[in-house]
């Protein structure tokens, strides 16, 4: 089971409780959300996506509205594992 590190005082709204459930996982070690900015396109509902590698897991960004959301998350899983995961949060 990881951990979920809350270093900020704003998170997109809805975004922690998936981020809880998604830390429960016991190949995740650790999840960070990170800075917050504004996007071109619009999303209706909160989507995270995965982006890219980084030194200790992926970096990944969660959107809705107008609003994104860099979330760097910790694991060994392969990228196509941790889609996988991060699928059933999005269809929840």
């Amino acid at each position: 089971m990881g951990r979920l590190v809350l270093n900020h005082s704003t998170n997109i709204e809805g975004l922690i409780p998936i981020l809880q459930r998604l830390a429960m996982d016991i190949n995740i070690k650790t999840i960070t959300p990170a800075a917050i900015s504004r996007s071109r396109g619009r999303s209706s509902k909160l989507i995270i996506r995965l982006s890219v590698k980084t030194i200790n897991g992926y970096k990944a960004i969660a959107r809705k509205g107008k609003t994104a959301q860099e979330v760097f998350i910790s694991t060994d899983l392969s990228k196509d594992e941790l889609k996988k995961i991060i699928d059933i949060y999005n269809r929840s």
